[in-house]
């Protein structure tokens, strides 16, 4: 702000005078006024009143066509006019920097984001602040690029470290700041002082305890994790962040809310997932000041995701612990010493343990955890809980997803209050003991459990009417039972056959529709992809002349591998109802595959008009997608009957081998935002009665239309003479693909066959110079063995010589022995 002060002040030409005041928290009106009085030469005596001081700000003000006014770190929306500031116009402008965009959208400014410093750039100004002659001492730049980047690009951030690393040439103390940094230990120069104190005016400035304390939960996940919005809304519902309310959907609703809240007031980043969900992040120094505040009251222990081999110390599980974080060590193993007497942490209420690759827990661990609520063990290679989880009275939330060795759950019926139950994905082969007795339980997540057990308990899930969310997977229930949670919003599961979903569906008749429903009736024997949350399978199902019943908002059908017993000439289509009046106007999927005796899909009066996607496959009998009407052209007088399909973007025809007809020879498909058209072994249809969007030489829609054969390309006709050669550009033939395929096929086998050539040749040649070391080494070794016999000739020599010495002596002894 002080560069574009200084660029302003040089364009005399533009502006008149340009008045920058640097704000505070503790900026008051009168406080502005009089620094804006000594910029513009007015002089107040004293004893003005704010609206009069105000007024001779505007008089004078006003006297200036052109003049900027900078208000740099404002806290909250302040009142030109109680100011005495006039309203931008021509000539008038103001410019404002601030934290929050709310302060921003009050005071009816076109906000714009100041984003991080890129690396380079944060790179530049730590060096212009620390110092070039700081950075050449050897060794030092390197551990001071590491310090810059884990500055995050926030430029306080990055000045403030470089000033108080301003002359230290000494390695180690360059070595131990990276490590202060990096283990969050605020102990440099000025780093607490000057940073976090800055960023904790935000924090501060929520003015609300709950608000806080879901801004600190946030620092409870790994550094540069993202997390996913709905994950930290369950969070803080868990905790008690978020009131208890009449539905879940209202909690969620309260918890994005106050997520909004921290995003305007930029504690927290977003941006989206590949699934275009909203993902949230803490930016570093952010979480530091997260971690800072946490490090007293309420005091956290925080480890996530940090590498953990070893549990923290005996001496960190104190006392006045609130929330523990440990997630994300996946070579922990082990959580606590078995051989220490259990921590006593009495007001606990958060631990967070998910992918620590935790083995087992002392059977007391629990003992003194009476506060805990939340317990999250999920996905860690654990095989059975200690029994002293049974007693963990003010427990909300036992979340255990994806413990794929898990056997064993203690009880759970003094778990009253217990409200989350995840136990997907474990290998426990019966309901936990005491379950039924979870009278508070709201959300209850059994999908891929009970992978030995077909069903749930009878009765089980009717003794839990506080349900909100429940998901069974492909565990088969009882429509009744469902039918009998009141409270129930989202639901995921499989009912027996047809007869129960009807029978959950007419309980639900004249109450609101579940906000999200998959459903599977039967069994499904392989995986599909899922497009929406309101969504209906049927599976190896009998449809007979009777109707079937469907939920009212029902979005995404898939009728599978099913036999249709009504009359042949009856649309199949037809033989759906909705569970209250009204058309299909919500259906966006729909999949048809391998129906037995089913001749007609639709009739003319039931095509869901807001289809996205058709596909029908395998349907061995099927003759007309939607049935001729009986009446004939001279009655109606020779009209054209347009179906208009606006939304449609896919269609999927394939192995429909007695299809005649798309529609009847007096009716067209209006589908003008047609994507996609496949149509495969479907050889006696003729004739594409579709207006596909408008095609024109010079235009480029999103448009592909994939058949099979050529030849069958060429006898279909089309109802407009033209179209077939403007679609040229946009037609794929199955035929043309598998050649394409084939000859890709054999280049990847040449592909390979070269590299395998490649690798055996390097091998050769590795196998020869492996061949000409041993050589070598041979050569070396004869050498050594000659040079050994040579040594041991000597040696013979030297022997054979000693030996005549001997000889010689003995001898010349002998003679002197016979003089005497």
């Amino acid at each position: 702000m002080k560069l574009i002060n200084n660029q302003l002040l040089q364009e005399r030409e533009n502006f008149d005078i340009v008045i920058w005041i640097t704000a505070s928290k503790e900026m008051s009106i009168a406080k502005l006024q009089k620094a804006i009085a000594s910029q513009i030469e007015v002089t107040f005596c004293g004893d003005e009143c704010e609206t009069r001081r105000a007024g001779m700000l505007f008089e004078t003000l006003s006297r200036k066509s052109r003049f900027v006014v900078i208000l740099d770190d404002i806290w909250e929306a302040v009142s030109l006019e109680k100011v005495g500031i006039p309203e931008p116009s021509t000539g008038i402008k103001l410019v404002l920097t601030t934290r929050s965009i709310d302060v921003c959208q009050k005071m009816g400014c076109r906000a714009i984001k100041v984003k991080p410093l890129v690396e380079e750039e944060a790179w530049n100004l730590f060096s212009e602040k620390v110092g070039r002659d700081i950075l050449n001492v050897t060794g030092v730049e390197p551990i001071a690029k590491k310090i810059a980047k884990r500055c995050g690009g926030l430029p306080l951030g990055v000045i403030t470290v470089a000033s108080s690393m301003k002359g230290i040439d000494n390695l180690f103390e360059w070595r131990n700041a990276l490590k202060e940094l990096t283990e969050h230990k605020q102990s440099i120069n000025g780093l607490e002082d000057e940073v976090l104190q800055q960023l904790q005016f935000s924090y501060d400035r929520l003015n609300d305890p709950k608000l806080q304390h879901c801004f600190l939960s946030c620092a409870l996940y790994p550094r540069d994790r993202s997390i996913g919005e709905r994950e930290l809304v369950q969070l803080w519902i868990a905790e008690g962040l978020v009131e208890e309310m009449d539905s879940r959907q209202a909690e969620f609703d309260r918890g994005h809310t106050i997520m909004n809240k921290l995003l305007r007031n930029c504690l927290l980043e977003v941006f989206r997932g590949s699934d275009n969900k909203r993902l949230i992040k803490m930016h570093d120094l952010v979480r530091d000041m997260a971690l800072h505040i946490t490090s007293a009251k309420p005091r956290f222990l925080v480890k996530a995701g940090m590498g953990l081999r070893e549990p923290p110390n005996v001496q960190e599980w104190s006392e006045d612990l609130e929330k523990v974080s440990l997630m994300r060590n996946r070579k922990l193993e082990v959580l606590y010493p078995s051989e220490m007497s259990p921590p006593k942490c009495p007001i606990l209420t958060t631990l967070l343990l998910p992918g620590c690759g935790i083995k087992s827990i002392p059977k007391g661990f629990f003992n003194h955890m009476d506060g805990l609520k939340i317990l999250k063990l999920s996905r860690n290679p654990i095989k059975s809980l200690p029994n002293s989880i049974s007693n963990l009275k003010n427990l909300t939330a036992l979340l255990l997803a994806y413990c794929d060795h898990l056997e064993y759950v203690p009880s759970l019926s003094k778990l009253r209050v217990l409200k989350e139950l995840d136990l997907r994905g474990t290998k426990i082969k019966e309901v936990p003991h005491g379950m039924e007795n979870l009278s508070s339980l709201k959300y209850l997540k059994l999908e891929d459990f009970l992978k030995n057990v077909n069903e749930i308990p009878s009765g089980l899930l009717s003794r839990l009417s506080c349900l909100q969310d429940l998901n069974v997977g492909r565990s088969l229930i009882s429509g009744k039972e469902v039918s009998e949670l009141k409270k129930l919003e989202t639901f995921e599961g499989s009912f027996y056959d047809l007869d129960n979903l009807n029978m959950y569906l007419q309980a639900f008749h004249g109450r609101e529709d579940l906000s999200q429903f998959i459903i599977l009736v039967g069994k499904r024997k392989w995986g599909t992809e899922i497009y929406t949350s309101k969504r209906i399978e049927l599976w190896d199902c009998d449809i007979y002349p009777n109707q079937i019943m469907l939920p009212r908002h029902i979005e995404e059908l898939h009728v599978t591998n099913c036999a249709y017993y009504g009359p042949e000439e009856y649309p199949i289509f037809s033989r759906f109802v909705l569970s209250s009046l009204g058309t299909f106007s919500s259906l966006q999927y729909l999949v048809i595959w391998q129906i037995n005796n089913m001749k007609k899909l639709f009739s003319p009066n039931s095509m869901p008009l807001n289809l996205k996607e058709l596909k029908v496959s395998e349907c061995r009998d099927l003759e007309e997608i939607i049935a001729s009407e009986e009446i004939g052209w001279e009655e109606r007088g020779r009209v054209t009957m347009e179906f208009c399909l606006p939304e449609l973007k896919r269609v999927d025809l394939e192995v429909l081998p007695k299809l005649k007809s798309i529609c009847s020879v007096d009716a067209v498909v209006v589908c003008e935002s047609l994507e996609w058209f496949a149509v495969k072994l479907c050889p006696i249809l003729k004739r594409m009665p579709l207006k596909l969007p408008q095609v024109l030489p010079s235009s480029s829609p999103k448009l592909c239309i994939y058949v099979d054969r050529k030849k069958w390309w060429e006898a279909v006709t089309w109802d407009d003479p033209d179209i077939k050669s403007l679609l040229k550009p946009f037609l794929s033939f199955a035929d043309k693909i598998a050649r394409n395929f084939d000859e890709k096929l054999f280049q990847l086998k040449r592909d390979k066959l070269q590299l395998q050539l490649k690798r055996d040749e390097l091998q050769l040649k590795r196998d020869e110079l492996q061949l000409k070391r041993d050589k070598l080494q041979l050569m070396q070794l004869l050498r050594d063995k000659l040079q050994l016999a040579r040594v041991a000739t000597q040696l013979a020599r030297d022997e054979w010589q000693l030996h005549l010495k001997r000889s010689n002596l003995l001898i010349s002894k002998l003679k002197l022995d016979n003089e005497h």
